[in-house]
């Protein structure tokens, strides 16, 4: 099997990466970077997110699984004292695959049938560079709201419990396939109105961002990575038909991974 393994590239994740890449090779395996079957992150889930993004073009035929060198992560759910049992799990046992929806984002412009396309695992948050953000949200073509605010989310489920849930959204399931809408400090009075609430979407139903002043600065990040844009006609958003493939050794208990994440305390 082929292999590659992306690292944080802290002290610690270093020497784990290298162990890892030692010890699969002595079992044989193959360290490509080009056309790995397997990739391994070491780190938290900002360096899974950078290995996502780095492979993404491979996600039918790659499949993920993270090792946390720091706080407790949702996609890196090997801890370095099992460093052992997982490269002999990787050497020895087939893997289960397990996958998960993404967003799949268009960037439309003014005047053009051309766009942008991207995914993302986490979200694509929208804000502006001038104040106030106002856009019409459509949702399967049809006019649902008109926002003003900070800013709008929309995330898959397996993002649900990163920036999301920061911004009061519900945590989902990483296994629907839906993508939620969160609003960022919205205006609610007696001239402007919104719903107030996260929007769940199933898999068949399009969000749509609209600006409603074309010629302002948007700020959009996707997955940690930002970039400006300007005289855009609408954002897309939708659940793509790609998933991610996650490597499975064991079984992963998402809710127990959200209990200790956000309730347990460990001082208890």
């Amino acid at each position: 099997m082929r292999f590659c393994i992306l690292s944080r590239e802290d002290s610690k994740s270093k020497v784990i990466t290298s162990r890892m890449r030692q010890y699969l090779e002595d079992f044989a395996l193959v360290y490509d970077k080009e056309e790995p079957e397997l990739v391994i992150s070491v780190g938290g889930d900002g360096t899974f997110l950078e290995a996502f993004h780095t492979y993404r073009h491979r996600l039918k035929d790659t499949a993920f699984i993270g090792v946390h060198t720091g706080h407790l992560g949702f996609y890196a759910d090997w801890v370095p004292e099992e460093i052992e049992k997982l490269i002999i799990e990787i050497a020895k046992k087939p893997f289960e695959v397990v996958e998960y929806p993404l967003l799949d984002i268009k960037i439309h412009p003014v005047d053009s049938n051309e766009y942008q396309h991207f995914l993302a695992l986490n979200e694509v948050s929208v804000k502006s560079t001038e104040g106030t953000l106002a856009m019409d949200v459509h949702i399967k073509g049809v006019h649902f709201e008109r926002f003003r605010g900070d800013g709008l989310c929309v995330s898959t489920p397996s993002g649900s419990t990163a920036y999301n849930k920061a911004l009061g959204g519900a945590i989902l399931h990483p296994s629907l396939n839906a993508l939620q809408v969160t609003e960022m400090a919205s205006i609610n009075n007696r001239v402007y109105r919104t719903i107030g609430s996260p929007l769940i979407l199933p898999k068949h139903h399009v969000c749509e961002l609209l600006p409603i002043y074309q010629g302002r600065n948007i700020l959009i990040t996707i997955d940690h990575q930002t970039e400006v844009y300007k005289n855009i006609s609408r954002i897309e958003c939708r659940v793509a038909n790609e998933k991610i493939r996650f490597a499975r050794f064991r079984a992963f208990p998402f809710w127990k991974r959200v209990h200790d994440s956000f309730i347990s305390d460990e001082r208890s």
